[in-house]
Formats: C-alpha cells, sequence, structure tokens
C-alpha cells in the first residue's frame, strides 16, 4: 500500500496528539491522512481559482428559472438554538 520505507524527523508530540484526536493505528497513517490533506487543500485552491470552465451564461442556464432560494427560506421554520 505504501511506497517507500524512509527516516523522517517528526514532532513526536504533535504526531501523538494527532494520533489520538484522529484515532489513528499507526504513525504511517497519520502521517499518510496529514499529506493526503495538505494535497487536498491545493487541489481545492486551484478548483477555486480556475472554476469550472463554464462561462456565466452556462452556469446560469444549469439552475431551474423558477428556482428562488430567498423563498424557500421564508418557508423553513426558524430553529430556537437558545440564544
Amino acid at each position: 500500500m505504501y511506497g517507500m520505507k524512509m527516516t523522517m524527523h517528526i514532532d513526536e508530540v504533535l504526531l501523538e496528539r494527532v494520533i489520538a484526536a484522529y484515532d489513528f493505528e499507526s504513525k504511517t497513517e497519520a502521517v499518510d491522512m496529514a499529506l493526503r490533506e495538505m494535497d487536498r487543500k491545493v487541489r481545492y485552491r486551484e478548483f477555486v481559482k480556475n472554476g469550472l470552465g463554464f462561462t456565466p451564461e452556462e452556469l446560469g442556464d444549469a439552475v431551474e428559472p423558477g428556482y428562488d432560494p430567498k423563498a424557500l427560506r421564508v418557508a423553513e421554520t426558524p430553529k430556537d438554538y437558545g440564544c
């Protein structure tokens, strides 16, 4: 499953906190997930920067003409969060 074995200098306290917080079974799993999360963030920023590649007209055509989000909000029953 994993590509290579290597020696790394990692803050042990930080690594143990992450393992405990996310219930990882190994240090390898924690490092793998951290790398995947960093990669996901980079790809997300690129996606936001570049968009879907559609023109504003194409995006407008993708929405139902009668769709009214304000009308949907008015129809919802407000929640009381005790604030």
